[in-house]
C-alpha cells in the first residue's frame, strides 16, 4: 500500500468522505493538501470534484503553483493520479458547465450536459448503475465492473475511445471511466459506492504503472 497519498484541497471536494473512504481501503497516510512541499513527495495523488466544471476549475487555478506541480509530478514523474466526480471531469480539454471553461486537457474532450432522451430519464444522473468496461479495459489494474454510486448533470465525451475504460447507461451510454497510463478517472463516487467503490481505492493504493 502506499504510505503518502496527498488528497488535493482545491476547495471543491468532498475531502471528509473521500479521506475515510480512503483509509478504510488502507492507505497509511492520507494527507489533504494545496501544499506544493507535500506533493513532491507523495506517492499517488486524489483529486476529488463537488460542484459545477467552472467553480472547480477556477478553484485549482487560484491555488497558485498548484497546476504546475500535478503535471510534474503526474505527467512528468508518472505519479498514479485518481480523479473522482467533477475531479475526473476537469482531465477534459474543456467543460461547458456554466460556459466554456478550460480543464486540465491531460485526456482530449468535452464536458458536456446529460441530455434528456425522453421524459423517464432524469437529471442529474443519480443513484446507483452499472459500470461497463470496455474490451480494451478488462485488464485494468484499478477498474472491474459492478454498481457504483453516481451523481451529476454533466458527463465526458472523450476524443479517443481508447481513452475510455467503462461506460454506463442513462438514456444513452455515459463514461464512467478513463484511463491512460498512470492516470484515471471516474465519475462515479467511489467513496459512496460502499464495497465496489472502496475495493476500487484498494486497487489504486496497489497500482503501479507500468
Amino acid at each position: 500500500m502506499a504510505e503518502k497519498v496527498a488528497l488535493i484541497d482545491y476547495g471543491a471536494g468532498n475531502l471528509h468522505s473521500v479521506h475515510n473512504a480512503l483509509k478504510a481501503a488502507g492507505a497509511d497516510a492520507v494527507e489533504v493538501t494545496a501544499d506544493l512541499a507535500v506533493l513532491r513527495r507523495c506517492e499517488r495523488i486524489v483529486l476529488p470534484g463537488v460542484g459545477s466544471f467552472r467553480s472547480c476549475a477556477e478553484g485549482l487555478r487560484n491555488c497558485t503553483g498548484l497546476i504546475a506541480a500535478l503535471e510534474d509530478r503526474v505527467l512528468g514523474e508518472r505519479v498514479p493520479f485518481l480523479g473522482i466526480c467533477v475531479g475526473m471531469q476537469l482531465l477534459a480539454t474543456r467543460g461547458y458547465e456554466h460556459g466554456e471553461t478550460p480543464g486540465l486537457d491531460w485526456i482530449g474532450g468535452d464536458v458536456l450536459p446529460v441530455e434528456r432522451t425522453d421524459e423517464a430519464i432524469k437529471v442529474p444522473h443519480m443513484g446507483w448503475n452499472d459500470v461497463a468496461l470496455l474490451p480494451h479495459a478488462r485488464q485494468h489494474p484499478v477498474l472491474r465492473e459492478g454498481e457504483a454510486y453516481f451523481l451529476h448533470s454533466y458527463h465526458f465525451v472523450a476524443d479517443d475511445g481508447q481513452d475510455v475504460a467503462a461506460m454506463t447507461d442513462h438514456g444513452g451510454g455515459i463514461v464512467a471511466a478513463v484511463s491512460r497510463d498512470n492516470i484515471a478517472g471516474v465519475q462515479f463516487h467511489p467513496e459512496k459506492s460502499q464495497r465496489y467503490g472502496i475495493a476500487m481505492l484498494r486497487r489504486f493504493l496497489d497500482w503501479q504503472p507500468a
